[in-house]
């Protein structure tokens, strides 16, 4: 993200309620609607500079993802967040290189041990 969004500033860890983690039909990862569950991440102060530039990557302009505002959780109390959501959830197959690049950003991060192992799991499929 901080490559990507060279402006933008990480806040702390963050959590979406009643979401998990899931995999797209491409191999990207989204979150999908769960009750009892939780989607952990960071949550960044985006700048407007870097908001086109993540549209971009994201496939905002191809329908890959849909960027929707969220209440999540942050350290600090609850957040309304940019979200990006895909465009279908799956099922899919996580893209190794991908995964194991999402996995070592989540490992840089004190995130709880059920958003690793939300992580985890996917990588084991």
């Amino acid at each position: 993200m901080a490559r990507r969004c060279p402006r933008s500033k990480a806040l702390g860890l963050a959590r979406l309620e009643r979401h998990r983690l899931a995999v797209m039909r491409e191999g990207w990862l989204t979150a999908a609607r769960e009750p009892r569950s939780a989607v952990h991440g960071v949550l960044w102060d985006l700048a407007l500079s870097d908001i086109a530039a993540l549209d971009r990557y994201e496939g905002l302009p191809q329908g890959l993802y849909a960027k929707l505002t969220q209440a999540v959780v942050a350290e600090r109390g609850p957040k309304q967040a940019i979200v990006y959501f895909g465009a279908n959830a799956g099922p899919g197959a996580a893209r190794p290189a991908y995964l194991a690049e999402v996995l070592a950003a989540a490992r840089s991060w004190p995130l709880p041990g059920e958003g690793l192992e939300a992580l985890e799991r996917l990588s084991r499929r």
